[in-house]
């Protein structure tokens, strides 16, 4: 006989179970149901921290000692514990570190100022603890931006394009209590990042960059260059002695990959003397991508990405691909490599893009890159800036580094106002071929230009632009005035910002110009005919900030000089 007692308490909470699995169904319609399928899940934190109408408000509580310990040891990147109050909420024993690159070196190398980038982990320490959601969180120290908004200008950009993308706020960073500064605020590209744009798929994650100093799992991308006999952040592999480059120079030690004592620069090896004159693509004669994204040669170092980085498909050996592999983010295997390789393969020869690309978000993501003219990256002579994500044989780019857009990224004499302004459309990543078979397809390329169209019509000519620029301007100009820490004056801040809104006006009018036929969109018909280019004669981007590697990577404030 059953004994239905013993079955009635199991059939309740199954009852239960059932209809909170329903108001949950209710409550949020659409994402579950994109959520069941792996494509996104709903995040507490996306509203309750990267509501860009409030300003994200971190205090840092940690012993005085320990802070200037982690400051004074800044290039070694190690975690530190401490507690945080965001937003009001605690959170107990979350890791905390530098972070950064060309950044992270500069700032330590300069005596006057010690306002580096940071990474707050929050399950460092404390195994599954998250902020509403959200594993890590980056603070970015606008290093280079004399703006303190190219980011956040080009993440809106992003998120007005619905791209796959971090979420971003501005945040007022307090160390117990005393205000540091204010920094951006960006979800960072890991385990919560996955969930919310991708819900219960099971895809795999790199940072791909062939300068040797990004990528790694366990929250460790981002790595210094190893001196020798060191391990390589998330490479799992010592750097070799004396180890030897593809054109037999040894790899340069630490900072003088970036010029030596970075800012001055004084120390930057001659890579072009060792790069083939294609600038390690394997390009045939004459192809336009032996230029430089403006078409003209290249004035600074080429780092070709031949380990894989820059995305071009060159065998089907794994090993030809490390630099990707050493970038992993999520822990990968061969099965994954060899799917990502296949795509590669497929791509490079335009064969069924649609299923080895996400071919929506790339085209956006390309629109949006394209538009902010971001030469740290594909777009220019770099590898590296980008992030990787593979499902089920198909790939994604996901954007990252965006402080050097808008000619930020001013190595050697031909990075004037005019060639940022009037960046050629048609001709946006010369360092990789990835994105040639969608550009050379029609129907792609008509759908790229109407997102490069929807951003410079709608976006900046719209009105929406304005909304952004006004926000941020009200929100962070009395920040960045009592900013104790910052990089640039707020005279150099007021004066970098409107120049920052003049130059998004002008190149929204050479995108829309471009696409409508009215001014040449691709960097041999520019070459050929500059006479209908937008005059940038009014714009001087050092203005808004720049990284010159041969010259100073930043000015600093007499404010900030005064402090020591």
């Amino acid at each position: 006989m059953i004994s239905y007692e013993h079955i009635a308490k199991p059939i309740g909470m199954m009852m239960a179970a059932a209809v909170a699995f329903c108001l949950w169904i209710a409550a949020f319609s659409q994402q579950a149901v994109e959520t069941l399928g792996g494509v996104s899940m709903p995040m507490a934190y996306e509203e309750a921290l990267f509501d860009t109408d409030e300003v994200m408000r971190i205090d840092i509580q940690m012993k005085q000692e320990e802070w200037e310990k982690m400051l004074e040891n800044a290039t070694a990147k190690e975690y530190y514990a401490c507690d945080v109050l965001i937003n009001g909420q605690k959170l107990g024993n979350v890791g905390l570190r530098t972070k950064g690159n060309t950044s992270l070196s500069a700032i330590a190398t300069n005596p006057d100022t010690d306002r580096f980038s940071f990474k707050l982990e929050f399950d460092h320490y404390v195994e599954g603890q998250t902020c509403l959601g959200l594993d890590k969180l980056i603070l970015n120290n606008n290093y280079a931006d004399a703006t303190s908004m190219k980011e956040a200008v080009v993440y809106d950009m992003y998120r007005y394009l619905e791209v796959d993308a971090s979420l971003y706020n501005y945040a007022e960073l307090s160390l117990n209590g005393e205000y540091l500064g204010v920094y951006l605020a960006l979800e960072a590209v890991e385990e919560s990042f996955l969930r919310r744009n991708y819900g219960t798929g099971d895809g795999e994650l790199y940072k791909p960059d062939s300068m040797k100093m990004g990528g790694g799992k366990d929250g460790r991308f981002g790595g210094q260059l190893p001196q020798s006999g060191e391990k390589e952040e998330g490479a799992g592999k010592e750097r070799p002695q004396d180890q030897e480059g593809e054109n037999g120079r040894a790899w340069p030690q630490g900072a003088e990959l970036l010029g030596g004592d970075i800012p001055g620069g004084e120390g930057m090896p001659d890579f072009a003397e060792s790069m083939p004159s294609d600038g390690g693509l394997g390009l045939e004669e004459g192809d336009d991508r032996k230029k430089t994204a403006r078409g003209k040669p290249s004035g600074g170092p080429s780092m070709g990405g031949g380990n894989g980085a820059n995305l071009n498909y060159t065998d089907e050996v794994l090993s030809s691909y490390s630099d990707i592999w050493d970038g992993e983010v999520t822990d990968t295997g061969k099965a994954d490599h060899s799917r990502v390789v296949t795509a590669l393969k497929n791509i490079g020869a335009g064969t069924e893009l649609e299923k080895y690309l996400d071919v929506e978000n790339i085209l956006k993501y390309m629109a949006v890159h394209t538009f902010c003219v971001n030469l740290d990256s594909l777009s220019g002579n770099m590898a590296h800036n980008y992030y990787l994500y593979e499902s089920d044989g198909m790939l994604n780019i996901l954007p990252w580094d965006y402080n050097l857009a808008f000619g930020g990224m001013n190595i050697g004499p031909d990075n004037d106002a005019a060639s940022v302004v009037n960046d050629a459309v048609d001709s946006p990543f010369p360092g990789t071929t990835f994105f040639d078979a969608l550009l050379e397809d029609e129907a792609y390329l008509s759908r790229y230009h109407e997102y490069l169209n929807q951003l410079a019509e709608e976006y900046v000519l719209g009105g929406r632009f304005q909304e952004v620029y006004e926000r941020i301007r009200g929100q962070i100009d009395p920040l960045v005035e009592a900013d104790p820490t910052a990089l640039y004056s707020y005279e150099e801040y007021e004066a970098g910002a409107k120049m920052l809104y003049q130059t998004v006006m002008l190149r929204a009018e050479s995108v829309q110009g471009q696409i409508e036929g009215t001014i040449p969109a691709t960097d041999e018909e520019q070459r050929a005919d500059s006479s209908m280019l937008v005059d940038a004669s009014e714009i001087d981007v050092s203005v808004m900030g720049v990284m010159d590697m041969g010259g100073g990577a930043e000015r600093k404030s007499a404010k900030a000089v005064n402090r020591q």
